[in-house]
């Protein structure tokens, strides 16, 4: 955790810090929550000392739960003392300002100076006991060579007291039109930014509210079985093995396999989805979900840091800790614009007392004070972590998990998506629904030598075969040799003398075997959207299989959203294409390329960028991983596993097309917020700095009031924040 961070110059300060030590290959400064992602086998004692020399404070905090006591704490606290701040800060502002409307006189004079000069030594008192933050901060930033936002702060109404001091002092030194004080102004400004501080630290917490969400999921304690009977422990003692017991209402306290008994189980916070699943024995319970209804057994299997809730705040504090490209140049932008402000406002106050109108040096004071407090890069600093803290957040709530920031903006900007069929579009759990038997082999032959070839097999219409058998009573007593499988073909073994292969036609047809019997089954089942798997013994065909996918539930409305949305959809399938255009056109899908390879998908993906489509590839992260990397995006769906979450840059915890649609929807609402962000910042600073600076005195006679200066940089933060927050309710369409 970090300290001392106002503006994104002291981000790029830190950053630079980090990244000067040799050891560190990568660092993400994360302004919002004062946070620090490092890259690099370096030791956390050199960080903070790098950090420290650089002028601001640093702790390493490794458990998540204290790191977020620790931050609910100093944010509590922040709060609490910027708002007591701002409270005296502006009562002693308010009653100088309203004293000069109401009678009293803001000029020195030779007969009341030494008054002035009491009130000017009370509000310095109340100026550093409310502001002393950005004095002492940029004092430091000034030993280093550095200027954030405090050193504007600081300069700003530190000259317009002193300037005023100096008028108190020794009014007759100046001509008696330039004798106005700006006492108010200096301690009002500070009170106003504390203000603006107090409320932009309430919204950084409003917005890490999904990630408090899903560590509040999980439990304080846990109901444990062991030789002593059943009772409870602390959730830090459990350790593999152990058998836990869940009653309705019990949240999983670690992941594990369920030993005994039955119950549904809500999974909403973790995959999105609402409704409750049941679980038997065998089946995976994981961390954060919560009992609706039942009781069983399980044993821990992934405790502590290796649960999938634990995987899910790392990848989330990791997400929201990164910085997608348009948050990179926001970020180079704010690394110089404090000096380039602190020019802007000696120029234009130069310019102001030689050239401006009487009393030049009130003017030019006015001027330089103004510019510097409304330049601040508060909300420049702010705009891009905002949205992805939001962002990041809500997408986790959706069950959706992002690797990076950057997937997201990608993913704002797709035009195509490509689907695996396989477990993607489809149930994953493929069904042999009829059969045919060739030449002088039965179907009870036929049944036996496929599913004696699948048992060595890991193809998911392997488990099909297999399961025909089971449902079929065919027992499968001897084992075959030789197994070998042929990527995109099919599998072949030996039993005894007799060579057996079982795949698709081109398998058969490279093996010289006729297919010609088969032909009408083969049309007839293909047309229907069915996988037909030949059998030959011999190089003589023995039977085929019609194998069908049932196709998610969900797919053809889930489709319908992305089409609704301007997606030009495909399917990239290793089947035949008769099969794939089938199921193509049930779906609805507007392109289909079949019979490929896996290794070919990324060829395809390849082609598609060549024609200048931005490609999201959604495949179940392992089989999908060579069209995964070269996709624009990548989405692993439904697998939840740590290699998906490791590989894909977006993961769906739950298996379903409308995951991709609202990631896709949250992905556009995320960077229209970003840009929203960017927006105010940049044309609060490009409207307000030549505001400041005077360019509508000439024509109007208006020239703006430093402390109207500080209440408009207070805004500006708050507003970045305030629009960052909507991410949190945002709801997917349709």
């Amino acid at each position: 955790m970090l300290e001392g961070l106002s503006c994104a110059a002291c981000v790029s300060k830190v950053e630079k810090a980090l990244l000067h030590i040799p050891e560190v290959a990568k660092a993400q400064v994360n302004l919002a929550e004062r946070t620090a992602l490092v890259y690099g086998k370096v030791d956390p004692k050199t960080m903070i000392e790098a950090i420290v020399e650089a002028g601001y404070g640093a702790e390493l905090v490794e458990d998540e739960n204290l790191r977020r006591e620790k931050q609910n704490a100093q944010a509590g606290h922040e709060i609490k003392q910027r708002k007591w701040q701002a409270i005296v800060a502006l009562i002693v502002g308010f009653g100088l300002f309203f004293w000069g409307i109401f009678g009293g006189t803001m000029v020195a004079t030779t007969e009341n100076h030494w008054n002035w000069v009491v009130v000017g030594l009370a509000v310095l008192v109340a100026m550093l006991w409310t502001g002393w933050h950005f004095f002492e901060r940029a004092w430091r930033n000034l030993l280093k060579g550095n200027a954030t936002m405090d050193t504007l702060v600081a300069l700003g109404t530190g000259v317009a007291w002193l300037f005023s001091m100096f008028i108190s002092l020794k009014p007759d030194f100046f001509p008696e039109g330039s004798r106005h004080l700006y006492f108010e102004s200096s301690v009002m400004i500070i009170g106003l930014i504390n203000v603006g501080k107090m409320l932009e630290a309430k919204a950084k917490q409003r917005s890490s509210q999904a990630l408090e969400r899903l560590l509040d999921l999980t439990p304080k304690t846990t109901r444990i079985i062991d030789q002593q009977g059943e009772h409870e422990i602390p959730i830090r003692n459990v350790q593999e093995g152990m058998v836990i017991r869940l009653q309705t209402g019990n949240r999983v306290s670690v992941d594990g396999i369920v030993l005994q008994g039955a119950a549904w189980i809500d999974e909403s916070m973790l995959t999105g989805e609402p409704i409750p699943v049941q679980k038997q024995v065998g089946d995976k319970v994981s961390a954060g979900t919560l009992v609706s209804d039942g009781t069983l057994q399980f044993i821990a299997e992934q405790v502590g840091n290796k649960t999938t809730l634990a995987n899910i705040i790392r990848l989330v504090r990791q997400a929201q800790s990164s910085k997608p490209e348009i948050g990179q140049l926001a970020d180079k932008i704010a690394g110089i614009f404090v000096p380039v402000v602190i020019s802007i406002a000696i120029i234009a106050a130069l310019i102001w007392y030689f050239i401006g109108p009487e009393p030049q040096i009130s003017y030019s004071l006015v001027v330089l004070t103004t510019i510097l407090i409304i330049a601040c890069p508060c909300a420049l600093g702010l705009a891009t972590p905002m949205s992805i803290i939001g962002g990041v957040g809500r997408a986790a709530e959706l069950g959706a998990l992002v690797r990076n920031a950057d997937a997201l903006q990608k993913a704002s900007n797709v035009d195509t998506v490509v689907f695996d069929k396989t477990g993607t579009l489809t149930k994953g759990e493929p069904k042999v629904t009829v059969m045919a038997s060739f030449n002088e082999f039965n179907d009870t032959q036929a049944i036996e030598y496929a599913a004696m070839l699948e048992q060595g097999a890991n193809h998911p219409l392997a488990k099909a075969v297999l399961d025909f058998a089971k449902d079929s009573q065919v027992t499968v007593n001897q084992k075959m040799t030789d197994f070998c499988t042929l990527k995109g073909l099919g599998v072949t073994a030996n039993l005894g003398t007799q060579k057996i292969l079982l795949g698709n036609r081109t398998l058969l047809q490279q093996h010289n075997v006729q297919t010609e019997l088969a032909e009408q089954f083969f049309q007839l089942e293909t047309a229907k959207g069915s996988t037909v798997v030949f059998l030959s013994v011999n190089n003589q065909l023995a039977a085929v299989f019609a194998i069908i996918d049932p196709l998610r539930d969900d797919s053809v409305e889930a489709l319908k959203r992305l089409h609704k949305q301007g997606y030009h959809l495909i399917m990239l399938t290793g089947d035949q294409e008769k099969t794939a255009q089938a199921i193509a056109k049930e779906l609805g899908i507007d392109q289909v390329i079949a019979g490929v390879l896996p290794e070919g998908k990324a060829q395809v993906i390849q082609d598609l960028q060549k024609q200048g489509h931005k490609v999201v590839m959604v495949g179940d992260g392992i089989n999908d991983a060579p069209a995964l990397a070269q996709a624009d995006v990548s989405i692993a769906i439904g697998s939840g596993s740590d290699i998906a979450i490791e590989t894909a840059e977006l993961t769906l915890m739950r298996h379903s097309i409308h995951a991709v649609a609202d990631a896709l929807s949250l992905a556009k609402a995320t960077l229209h917020n970003m840009k929203q962000n960017l927006f105010f910042a940049f044309v609060y600073n490009i409207i307000c700095i030549p505001v400041a600076a005077g360019v509508l005195y000439p024509a109007f006679g208006f020239l703006l009031n430093p402390m109207f200066g500080g209440a408009a940089m207070a805004c500006s933060s708050i507003t970045v924040a305030t629009n960052a927050n909507r991410l949190l309710r945002f709801v997917p369409e349709d």
